[in-house]
């Protein structure tokens, strides 16, 4: 994924979990589909803000950028505070 798709990707999901949330907060709630797609917007944007801080990681080291790979769900979700 290019960094301009990469932003593009993390804009729709972003629109997205603001309509979820609004969806929630006037009132109606969230059903338990959206309740899990909201859950996995969190898990994909997690992902990609990784492979952002990756690419800036090996830019800042004189690597290529370009080779940042996203990584698993179960390993960014698995990162420490």
């Amino acid at each position: 994924m290019s960094q301009q798709n990469s932003f593009a990707y993390i804009n729709d999901l972003s629109a997205e979990e603001e309509r979820l949330y609004a969806k929630a907060g006037d009132g109606s709630g969230l059903s338990a589909a959206e309740r899990a797609r909201l859950d996995e917007i969190r898990v994909e944007l997690d992902r990609c803000y990784d492979l952002l801080h990756q690419r800036q990681a090996r830019a800042d080291a004189g690597l290529d950028p370009a080779a940042a790979r996203l990584r698993s769900a179960r390993t960014v979700e698995g990162y420490e505070q």
